[in-house]
């Protein structure tokens, strides 16, 4: 991948630092979205108008330390990334969120690990052994927590979590080997390209602000953009340039067991131990892939 990111291999302390970010916040930012469409905001404005934000931001502060903008080629390739990544797929999980609580929706997102590894096989690049051992464990512990469980879901919203989770994934793979801006401008100009064709497929839609969202609703927004935006998928990206995509993917099994945790304490969402069980099922999971990793000798 085409970056001017420092070429020194990242540190195991790095590795984790960004790794606890897309664990712990994404796990969080379900619930904010919750909380941001009830209080007003339609689903694709919300991440339409947020990206955009943090975008600008983070474009505007990394010009201003210098560093250059992206290539008209590396434009065109965040703009691919920015409507597979945001559009279709934080777009489709904002609006499965009218209707599938957040717990599920994150339970339901979990899969992208396994389907990196597919898209990941297609392009050449097959996961080991081990790895598929502990995205098969961490797969089981999503089945287990949606079978039987008390979280409720609707058709449309299950069909909008699938094509989330599909275009996501394949995303995420397509962007390995690319000629993209190094990861933090890289970051920034896929949440503009992305933000702007949220916006533009909420408008289409009909999709339109009638008054202001709720203190509560801005509340979980501005969440969203600092945490969700800034640190969260910086961080994302970041793993995306220097981990195996078994790994970068792993937060998808970590962030059910959050998701559905803070779902319970802070909206009700209902939750006992089946669900405690298989999110130890789905931990354990990602137990295996960070040994597979290490035991590959590698990085990443």
């Amino acid at each position: 991948m085409h970056t001017t990111s420092s070429a020194a291999t990242p540190t195991g302390g790095r590795i984790a630092l960004a790794l606890a970010a897309v664990y712990v916040i994404w796990g969080s930012t379900y619930l904010a979205i919750r909380f941001a469409l009830e209080g007003g905001f339609p689903p694709f404005l919300l991440g339409g108008i947020r990206f955009l934000i943090a975008g600008s931001l983070m474009y505007a502060v990394l010009r201003w330390r210098g560093m250059r903008s992206p290539t008209r080629a590396q434009w065109g390739n965040a703009l691919v990334l920015g409507i597979l990544l945001m559009l279709l797929g934080n777009g489709m999980v904002n609006l499965a969120e009218q209707t599938v609580s957040s717990g599920l929706a994150a339970v339901a997102v979990a899969s992208a690990p396994l389907w990196m590894g597919v898209f990941s096989a297609m392009r050449g690049d097959r996961p080991t052994r081990r790895e598929w051992i502990g995205l098969g464990i961490g797969f089981l512990g999503v089945l287990w927590l949606n079978a039987g469980s008390s979280l409720a879901a609707t058709p449309m919203g299950m069909i909008a979590l699938l094509v989330a989770t599909l275009a996501w994934s394949f995303g995420s793979i397509w962007s390995r080997g690319r000629d993209l801006a190094p990861p933090f401008m890289n970051a920034a100009a896929q949440m503009l390209c992305g933000g702007a064709a949220m916006v533009v497929a909420g408008l289409v839609t009909g999709e339109r602000l009638h008054a202001l969202p709720t203190p509560h609703a801005l509340g979980a927004f501005a969440y969203l953009v600092v945490f969700g935006s800034w640190f969260g998928f910086t961080a994302y990206i970041w793993l995306l340039h220097h981990v195996r995509p078994a790994l970068a993917g792993s937060y998808a099994y970590v962030n059910p067991a959050i998701a559905v945790a803070l779902g319970a304490w802070l909206a009700g969402e209902r939750f006992g131990r089946h669900e405690l069980v298989a999110m130890g099922v789905i931990l354990l999971g990602v137990v295996a892939i960070t040994f597979a990793k290490a035991a590959k000798g590698k990085p990443a």
